[in-house]
C-alpha cells in the first residue's frame, strides 16, 4: 500500500476569504526540527490572513509535530496572562485550556485562581502526564472539533483558554465554534495568536519564529479574528498587543540561524547578546508594529 502523502494539493484562493489575490510570502525548510522539506507560506493580498499553502495533511502534521518539544514555561508571565480574566470574572468554577501540552499553564493559573478546576486537552499523550504531574484535574487527549471530544465538554466551563493553538490547527474557525459549545453562557474565550501583521515578520523573514514551519498552519490578523467572533454571535470584551508581546524574536532568529549554519561554538554570546537586544527593545516594541502577538478576550453571549 503506498504512503499517504503528507500535503494537500496546493490552494489557488484564501481559506479565510476565498480571494484569489495570493502571493508567496516566503519558502523556507524546517528550521527548528530539521527535518527535510521545503515549505510555502502564502498571503491573502484582500485579507492579509496567511497561511501554509500546501497544507499539511494529519499524517503529516503528525510526523512534523510529533518530536517538537514545549519551549520552557516562564511562569510569571503565564500569571499574567490568567489574571487577564479578573477583570471579567473574580473566581471561575471551571477551566478548560486546548492545547495545552504538559499543563504550564493551568499550573501556573492555579496561583491566581486557587479554587478553579483547571481541565486540559491537547491531541498528544502530554496532557496525561499533566494530569499525572497534578497541573490538571482531567486530562483530553484529542481535538476540540472532533465530536466524540466535544460531546462530553458541553456547556462545562466557565473559561475556555487557547493559547497559540489557533495556528496550529487545520479549521480556526471550526475551532473557535466548539470552544461557544464547551461554554456555559456568558463563558469567556480568551485567545493569545502570533500577529502576521508585527514587523518582526518582514524584518527577520524566515528566521522570524512565529512562522514556525511546517507546524504553524494559520496566522490570523486581529482584524479578520473580530470579525468571526462576531460572526459567530461573540461580545468581544477587549484585545491586547502589547501585553501579548513575548521579547523572544531576535534570540530566537539567532539560535535558529546558527543551529542552521552550524556555528554551535560561538553561540552563547551572540545568544546574549540577543537576548538582552530583546529585552531592552521590549517596551518600545511593545508599542510599534513589532509587537509580534495579541490577546483577545471574548463572552459567550447568554442564550447564543
Amino acid at each position: 500500500m503506498p504512503a499517504r502523502p503528507i500535503h494537500e494539493p496546493r490552494r489557488d484562493d484564501c481559506p479565510w476569504c476565498g480571494s484569489k489575490r495570493l502571493r508567496t510570502r516566503l519558502r523556507t525548510p524546517d528550521l527548528r526540527l530539521g527535518r527535510p522539506g521545503t515549505f510555502t507560506v502564502d498571503a491573502c493580498e484582500d485579507c492579509a490572513h496567511t497561511f501554509q499553502n500546501p497544507r499539511l495533511t494529519p499524517e503529516g502534521l503528525a510526523l512534523y509535530g510529533s518530536t517538537a518539544a514545549e519551549e520552557p514555561a516562564d511562569t510569571r508571565r503565564l500569571r499574567a496572562v490568567a489574571r487577564t480574566v479578573l477583570r471579567h470574572v473574580t473566581e471561575p468554577e471551571s477551566w478548560l485550556d486546548v492545547g495545552t501540552g504538559e499543563g504550564r499553564f493551568p499550573e501556573a493559573a492555579r496561583e491566581v485562581f486557587p479554587y478553579t478546576s483547571f481541565d486540559g486537552l491537547d491531541p498528544t499523550a502530554r496532557v496525561v502526564r499533566a494530569r499525572d504531574a497534578e497541573r490538571v484535574e482531567e486530562a483530553h487527549v484529542g481535538s476540540l472539533t472532533d465530536p466524540r471530544v466535544l460531546a462530553g465538554l458541553r456547556g462545562r466551563y466557565d473559561v475556555v483558554s487557547m493559547l497559540h493553538h489557533l495556528e496550529h490547527t487545520r479549521d480556526p474557525r471550526h475551532e473557535l465554534w466548539a470552544a461557544r459549545t464547551a461554554l456555559r453562557p456568558g463563558g469567556l474565550l480568551l485567545l493569545e495568536l502570533p500577529d502576521p501583521a508585527s514587523a518582526s515578520a518582514d524584518l527577520l523573514g524566515k528566521w522570524w519564529p512565529s512562522y514556525d514551519q511546517p507546524r504553524h498552519l494559520h496566522l490570523i490578523p486581529l482584524p479578520n479574528l473580530r470579525a468571526e467572533l462576531a460572526a459567530q454571535g461573540w461580545h468581544v470584551l477587549g484585545t491586547d498587543r502589547r501585553a501579548a508581546h513575548v521579547p523572544r524574536d531576535l534570540t530566537a532568529a539567532t539560535a535558529l540561524y546558527l543551529t542552521r549554519k552550524g556555528f554551535l561554538a560561538p553561540a552563547a554570546p551572540l545568544l546574549t547578546l540577543a537576548r538582552a537586544a530583546d529585552h531592552t527593545l521590549s517596551p518600545a516594541a511593545r508599542r510599534t508594529r513589532f509587537a509580534n502577538a495579541y490577546r483577545v478576550i471574548a463572552r459567550k453571549e447568554n442564550g447564543r
